[in-house]
């Protein structure tokens, strides 16, 4: 394991050592093959299909709820209707989209840009991928069998609890939480574990790209903010099926404590979408501007210190709930301290451009979109942090135009920022630059012409989730007006994928780095390889790809022959060890589909839990049973 200069190898021996690589990491052929991958690339281009699937159907359902308040007194959706494609859409977008795609994109990216092979554990990633899309099916089976949840994202009791929601809707909410902060956790636990061991030797804590710093925050906060909701939907869902009494005001429980630990999870699930944007803004303004990025520590700490405040001020979710003052003081100093963090990471990208070379790719269309909308919502947030305004327009649309400005505009635009930037990675094909523009404007004029409406429309007095209005209350222009602007997104979200497509097949060859961007994953192949590096690199600079080639160096003295891979220090990213990684399985399929059988099967009869307990035990014996590594013949 010895750093060396060059590639110091002959065309013969290289050669022969890329044939063993493509053979020992080449992935499994047939049905049982592709249930089986493990590979990183594999499961976070399934993950990030998925959820832009789950973001169309989410489109969908807010399309359709946008044309039945179009105008007044509309009949295009009935009431039951109108709440079951609300809650559909509220979950769709937190849960399958938001949540799942910024892991998909970490999961696919970070062990490029730490120079490692794969994550630390491949077959817990897999096993997180299955159990993502069985809430997925989970959720949307209920849709399409007209038993689709009716009690809003939130899913507050006593309404959704069993005297006020009979039947099975409410369940199939509370159930595919689990399903989703299950594969949640997952991602976050393996994440962790690669980013603080399996980093490319000299790449020190000091020198990690800012992607993975924001990914390594966002991680801790899913593994502190995932099992509140967990337990909150688990109360839920005992209450409802095996008549405990933990939520359900009629038989002595609280449903304001379903609130507290709801939100506990609730607002810093804002920023466990909001994190990895920041990340992914910080890598296209360092590459776009050509330029080592102002203030790295300060946006490092800035990141961690959203991390932190993000878990207090969860309360200000339920300042109309009547509250002590001195806790309302407290959470209003929060939810307006937090804005300082982000502020000064909008100030670092701003240093950066400003003394940089601008390149101005459709990415940074995207970042300098991002920055307006998000800026503007993140002053609305500082204006409801107050209490006698949030009293006033709580439970209104300004309440929704808010939170979608800084969702959309905090997330969704650095994300297609991030797809545009990272698409000759992923495809080995440029995608179309004037045509990622034009998208860019699309969406840009389509979202404020929403949403900047609803603000007017809450200030007004129009309240969220009913679905009509009478036509004397003055909202049918602006309503009218946000209701042009939703089929504006989709228009700008039809031509993204279009672009996509035809880029797929007919765009320029991207080569490894037309960006000449900075960071490790730019040295690999487009897209990679299996195993992402021939010889795996290291590190003596913050910026390696910007360093001299005569000071680039490379690890030697693994084997190729096995999923061999690098663990090293946590502080220094020095070599400490080599670690197998095991081969492709089956069993994290086959465990996904026993925990299934119990989380889905409970939700009618609760024996489900013990029958899918003993079948997930016996997929983890064949998980787990001891195998001699697979080696190839020398």
């Amino acid at each position: 394991m010895n750093p060396a200069q060059g590639p110091i190898f002959n065309t013969e021996e290289h050669a022969q050592e890329l044939t063993i690589l493509e053979r020992v990491w080449r992935h499994p052929r047939g049905i049982f093959g592709w249930l089986s991958f493990t590979t990183h690339q594999a499961i976070g281009m399934r993950y990030i299909v998925t959820a832009f699937i789950f973001l169309l159907a989410g489109g969908i359902e807010a399309l359709l709820m946008r044309t039945q308040l179009a105008f007044p007194n509309n009949t295009f959706l009935g009431p039951d209707r109108y709440n079951e494609i609300f809650t559909t859409h509220g979950t769709t977008m937190m849960f399958l989209f938001a949540v799942p795609v910024m892991e998909g994109m970490a999961v696919y990216l970070v062990p490029l840009m730490l120079g490692t092979r794969n994550v630390a554990f491949p077959r817990l990633n897999a096993f997180g991928y299955w159990m993502y899309l069985g809430g997925c099916l989970f959720l949307y089976w209920g849709v399409f069998t007209n038993t689709a949840p009716d009690i809003g994202w939130f899913a507050y009791p006593p309404l959704s609890g069993p005297e006020f929601s009979p039947g099975k809707r409410p369940d199939f909410w509370a159930q595919m939480i689990t399903f989703t902060e299950v594969s949640a956790m997952c991602v976050a636990a393996e994440i962790i574990a690669t980013i603080f061991k399996m980093r490319a030797p000299g790449m020190s804590l000091n020198r990690i790209p800012m992607y993975c710093w924001s990914m390594l925050v966002q991680s801790f906060m899913v593994i502190f903010a995932m099992p509140a909701i967990m337990i909150a939907s688990s109360m839920l869902l005992s209450d409802r099926t095996v008549s405990t009494h933990f939520v359900n005001p009629a038989e002595g429980g609280d449903p304001l404590m379903f609130q507290h630990v709801f939100w506990f999870f609730g607002h810093p699930e804002v920023y466990i979408i909001f994190i990895p944007a920041l990340g992914m803004v910080s890598s296209i303004v360092i590459s776009s501007s050509r330029r080592q990025v102002f203030g790295y520590t300060a946006i490092v700490l800035s990141l961690i210190a959203t991390g932190f405040i993000g878990f207090g001020l969860w309360v200000h979710h339920m300042f109309a709930t009547g509250l002590p003052q001195i806790g309302e003081a407290y959470f209003t100093a929060a939810s307006m301290m937090i804005a300082i963090t982000s502020g000064v990471q909008i100030f670092c990208w701003i240093a950066t451009l400003w003394t940089g070379r601008l390149r101005m790719t459709a990415a940074m269309y995207f970042v300098f979109g991002f920055i307006a909308i998000f800026v503007l919502g993140g002053l609305t947030g500082v204006v409801l942090a107050s209490v006698p305004l949030d009293l006033q327009v709580h439970d209104t649309y300004f309440v929704v135009a808010h939170f979608h400005y800084v969702l959309i505009g905090g997330a969704l635009f650095p994300l297609f920022g991030a797809f545009h930037h990272w698409f000759p990675k992923m495809t080995g094909q440029m995608i179309d630059e004037k045509l990622g523009k034009i998208t860019f404007w699309i969406l840009f004029m389509g979202f404020n012409l929403t949403f900047f409406p609803m603000h007017i429309l809450g200030l007004k007095g129009m309240p969220r989730r009913v679905y009509t209005y009478p036509p004397d209350m003055g909202w049918a222009a602006a309503s009218g007006l946000a209701t042009v602007g939703a089929f504006v997104i989709a228009i700008g979200g039809l031509l993204f994928i279009a672009n996509v497509l035809w880029s797929r097949k007919h765009g320029k060859l991207a080569g490894n780095n037309p960006w000449d961007a900075d960071s490790l994953e730019w040295a690999a192949a487009s897209p990679p390889k299996n195993y992402n590096f021939a010889y795996l690199p290291a590190v003596t600079s913050r910026y390696p790809l910007w360093v001299a080639p005569e000071d680039q160096v490379i690890v030697t003295g693994l084997r190729n022959d096995r999923r061999e891979v690098l663990v090293t220090t946590l502080m220094d990213a020095e070599p400490h060890h080599r670690y197998v990684l095991p081969p492709p399985s089956i069993w994290p399929f086959l465990t996904a589909v026993a925990v299934t059988i119990g989380f889905a099967g409970s939700v009618f009869n609760a024996w489900y839990i013990t029958w899918g307990s003993i079948l997930s035990g016996i997929c983890f014996i064949g998980w787990f049973w001891p195998r001699r590594p697979v080696e190839l013949e020398p």
